[in-house]
């Protein structure tokens, strides 16, 4: 099945830009998380779907390839996925490198040697306080670990290795292809140079088996939906004790009840009353480390916004706070009785025929009659 554009695939333009796609993917992660949709096949596709499309649209080198030449400019398993060419910069380091995937070989910087263990990704889920502040998290899942029994070699105890006496050790052997001589991996002892005659029962030659591990993981204060934590060597093990992967923790914040975040910025609403709106006052407003004073002048209307410098987010990867905006909702007063809606409609009386009360009606009715004249 034919892979969609990524562009589509996160629902932004072609000439969306970083906080867009950043904003775009946070939403698709939050909506088919598998966490939020246990056992939804369908939701885990457009999860892993969304991941991948972020992926390269979030790096800038990525787009531009894929900008240019579409899936095949970033999957090195179609025409043209190599990221580079003969001669130019970020090419291939050798002839070898370039018919790999052709001749069997072990792809970038393999030369046919067989490679370590793959790297892993995490999704973390977070709180708003918990990926503003950093925090330390528990996390568990299965991956190969080297085998407890052999101790990850893949022989039995007390018996060894021998070198491939095919490639002597190398792990690959080479080929002609015509007018080329290009590398392969070894097809006798699959690319490790060594040859187990006695294998370990317990993980059958493997040296490595599945298992579950707990690891905690420091979460740096700032980061926010699509960064990643890289633990280095806690991916999964690499076969015969070759070097063990890493893992990626990849973060999603939760949706707040009250903050929204922009980047650096906060933004919440505040709803205030109709008295406090026309008299104006001091009100408290919530932040992430307590609550600051506000105050409101007279005849503030719905919609008003006010900005807290510096009471907003510490990012990652910068130095300075963002700031807090706080928008005003003027509350609609409910459930009166009658004495109440009397005294309103006589303050309304006393209103009426005053339009310096009521300048945004006024505007509203002015506009009216140029619209009908």
């Amino acid at each position: 099945m034919a892979k969609r554009d990524f562009y589509e695939v996160l629902g932004v333009a072609k000439d969306a830009n970083d906080e867009d796609i950043k904003k775009a993917y946070r939403r698709l992660a939050m909506k088919f998380h598998p966490d939020r949709n246990p056992d939804d096949k369908q939701a885990e596709e457009k999860f892993k779907e969304a991941n991948e499309a972020y992926e390269i649209l979030s790096n800038a080198d990525k787009r531009a390839a894929y900008d240019r030449h579409g899936h095949a400019g970033v999957d090195p398993n179609m025409a043209g996925g190599f990221g580079g060419g003969f001669g130019g910069g970020g090419g291939f380091s050798d002839i070898f490198e370039a018919f790999g995937d052709i001749f069997g070989g072990g792809g970038r910087g393999g030369g046919g040697r067989q490679r370590g263990g793959a790297d892993l990704q995490y999704t973390l889920e977070l709180s708003l306080e918990e990926a503003v502040k950093g925090c330390k998290k528990q996390i568990r899942f299965t991956t190969a670990a080297p085998c407890d029994v052999c101790d990850g070699s893949g022989a039995k105890k007390g018996s060894g290795k021998t070198t491939c006496r095919t490639c002597g050790g190398a792990g690959q052997v080479r080929m002609q292809q015509g007018f080329f001589t290009v590398q392969q991996t070894c097809p006798t002892c699959k690319g490790r140079g060594q040859i187990i005659k006695d294998p370990c029962d317990a993980c059958h030659g493997e040296g490595r088996s599945n298992k579950q591990k707990t690891l905690e993981v420091t979460i740096p204060a700032g980061v926010d939906t699509g960064d990643k934590v890289r633990l280095a060597g806690e991916g999964e093990a690499g076969a015969n004790g070759m070097p063990a992967g890493n893992l990626y923790v990849q973060v999603v914040v939760k949706d707040h009840a009250i903050f929204k975040r922009d980047g650096a910025d906060l933004f919440c609403e505040v709803p205030i009353s109709f008295v406090e709106a026309t008299l104006g006052g001091e009100i408290e407003v919530p932040t992430l480390d307590g609550r600051v004073k506000l105050k409101i002048p007279e005849g503030t209307q719905t919609g008003k916004l006010f900005r807290l410098r510096g009471k907003g987010i510490k990012p990652v990867r910068g130095y300075e706070p963002g700031d807090m905006l706080c928008q005003i909702k003027v509350e609609t007063p409910v459930n009166l009785t009658s004495r109440q809606k009397e005294l309103l409609r006589e303050f309304q009386e006393s209103l009426d025929g005053n339009e310096k009360h009521t300048p945004n009606k006024k505007s509203f009715l002015d506009g009216l009659k140029d619209l009908f004249s």
